[in-house]
């Protein structure tokens, strides 16, 4: 999806996407992350403040009523406003019946030049979970997150199939001539690792388009939302530039399959992982 600088159109635009998903056999569609708004996070402006929501909150209702006309499950990306001064960034994944199946919040809030998520969001508190719907265990984490083995193992560990990630990542412009071809692969390599470690689908599903909401060279998000199977396999993928619907099937039985043949979970050594709890494991 490629947002506007109106946070009321993007919301209209993002049902008409759903519901077009919905008619083409979708039974669980994700949006990208912060969908709502172009990328405020390029610079540090308390205005922004303003763009956040409750949950429940108009987003969540207009997707809900999306979910129960369609009988499908959404995965809503908001900026969530929790109280004064307090918001996160987060995801509400919501029932064919229209029923708010559970809420996730980003844990891992980068600072980086243009992505300047610390300003905005305190990091999530609920943990790592994993939702039921009619279509299968799902879990949900967020763009930064998907480069942490250990929030992708936590979620398949609930018994997740299905990793989504909705995303907002792209190229500084000035720098996609020379580390552009490797910023992108590393982003499809790192997910399809986690496809491959855990024996689960994972979904990245990223936005479109340069945005420039407060001037400067902006950021370039490169499309390229996909889906990998749980042998990383890239099943489905989009295009590079624009707005697309991406429909890609999980089958249960390719999770059954592979696992039975490349026994990870089987093997693990749970009992020689206490340094991960560790920052850093100083050897002296």
């Amino acid at each position: 999806m490629a947002p506007t600088p109106d946070p009321d159109a993007n919301v209209r635009r993002a049902a008409a996407l759903v519901r077009k998903a919905a008619a083409d056999g979708a039974r669980v569609v994700c949006l990208p992350e912060l969908f709502r708004s172009q990328y405020f996070c390029q610079s540090e402006e308390a205005r922004h403040f303003d763009l956040a929501e409750p949950v429940p909150g108009p987003t969540t209702q207009a997707m809900t009523a999306v979910a129960s006309e369609k009988k499908i499950s959404i995965i809503v990306p908001v900026f969530e406003r929790r109280a004064s001064g307090v918001y996160h960034n987060s995801a509400a994944v919501i029932g064919p019946d229209g029923a708010m199946l559970g809420l996730y919040r980003k844990m891992h809030i980068p600072d980086d030049p243009g992505y300047y998520e610390k300003f905005y969001f305190t990091p999530g508190d609920l943990g790592y979970r994993a939702f039921d719907t009619p279509a299968g265990r799902i879990g949900t984490l967020i763009c930064w997150d998907q480069w942490y083995p250990e929030a992708a193992r936590l979620v398949s560990l609930h018994g997740a199939g299905v990793l989504f990630y909705p995303t907002a990542i792209g190229w500084h412009p000035r720098e996609k001539t020379e580390h552009g071809a490797a910023q992108r692969d590393a982003w499809v390599t790192i997910q399809r690792s986690h496809a491959i470690a855990n024996g689960v689908y994972v979904a990245a599903v990223n936005r479109a388009g340069l945005e420039r909401p407060t001037g400067g060279d902006g950021i370039e998000f490169w499309g390229g939302t996909f889906l990998a199977d749980p042998f990383g396999q890239v099943v489905a993928t989009a295009k590079t530039d624009g707005e697309e619907i991406v429909l890609g099937e999980i089958d249960p039985a390719r999770i059954e399959e592979v696992r039975r043949n490349w026994p990870f979970l089987r093997d693990r050594r749970i009992d020689s992982y206490d340094g991960l709890s560790k920052r850093f494991l100083d050897e002296t």
